[in-house]
């Protein structure tokens, strides 16, 4: 199952996804304040949290996988949005400063690859903010958000796949601490389960933020060898290499 553009609209124009935006939007804002200067690239469903990154960007676009389909964004001016094949983005190398990718990684068929483009296009000091659906938290095992859809990741698995893609994680941070659910009571305390979501490290919160650094060089590892056996040495006849005169 993948998440439609439409579901994706319609959750975050209700009470509840305008909580989980204001969470996200939160932990964007805290490891990336400005962009003055950079190139911004919104990969998945992103466009609720771009407005705030392209301000002082030299450039921003929001990319939408094909099977998803698209929504224009900005809401105001020439449409900076393109639908595009995951594993085949259309830019060149080493263009991207600051890439969030939200609604994306979780459902890719080969997150692998996914990653290796997203290497790709990566600045030499590009950074990434993935968000994804934490495996401890509730978010993750109901499907009425778009968190409850895709594989959902622990804190171990999100660094294995970020530094086999040859991306180093950074930090880590944890948003939705609040059930998901569209009480009224639950929505009103949405700000104070947050804060003290974060102050007392709970666990169980409904989405991981990995940011992640691209690597320009693989580690590679030192392999011991063990030294040859040296052949044994046996005595052999050497030709004399003297002709015999005649007499």
């Amino acid at each position: 199952m993948k998440p439609d553009v439409v579901d994706l609209q319609s959750f975050y124009a209700s009470p509840l996804g305008h909580v989980a935006q204001l969470a996200i939007k939160r932990i964007v804002a805290e490891l990336w304040p400005n962009s003055l200067g950079l190139s911004v690239l919104g990969l998945g469903y992103a466009a609720p949290w771009l407005d705030d990154l392209a301000r002082d960007a030299v450039r921003a676009i929001a990319f939408m996988p094909a099977e998803m389909g698209i929504a224009a964004w900005p809401a105001e001016g020439p449409s900076a949005t393109a639908l595009v094949d995951t594993l085949r983005l259309p830019l060149p190398d080493a263009c991207v400063d600051r890439l969030l990718l939200v609604h994306a990684l979780e459902t890719s068929a080969d997150a692998e690859r996914f990653l290796a483009e997203i290497w790709r296009v990566l600045a030499p000091a590009g950074r990434l903010i993935a968000l994804v659906p934490n495996r401890r938290g509730l978010w993750a095992r109901f499907d009425h958000t778009p968190f409850g859809i895709g594989r959902p990741f622990s804190r171990g698995q999100l660094r294995e796949i970020m530094r086999e893609a040859l991306l180093s994680p950074l930090t880590i941070r944890e948003a939705l601490y609040m059930p998901p659910s569209d009480d009224r009571l639950f929505l009103q305390l949405a700000p104070a389960l947050e804060a003290a979501g974060r102050r007392l490290a709970l666990p169980g919160a409904g989405v991981l933020a990995v940011e992640a650094t691209k690597l320009l060089y693989r580690p590679v590892s030192l392999r011991v060898t063990q030294p040859r056996a040296a052949r044994a040495m046996r005595p052999a006849l050497a030709g004399l290499g003297v002709m015999a005169h005649k007499p």
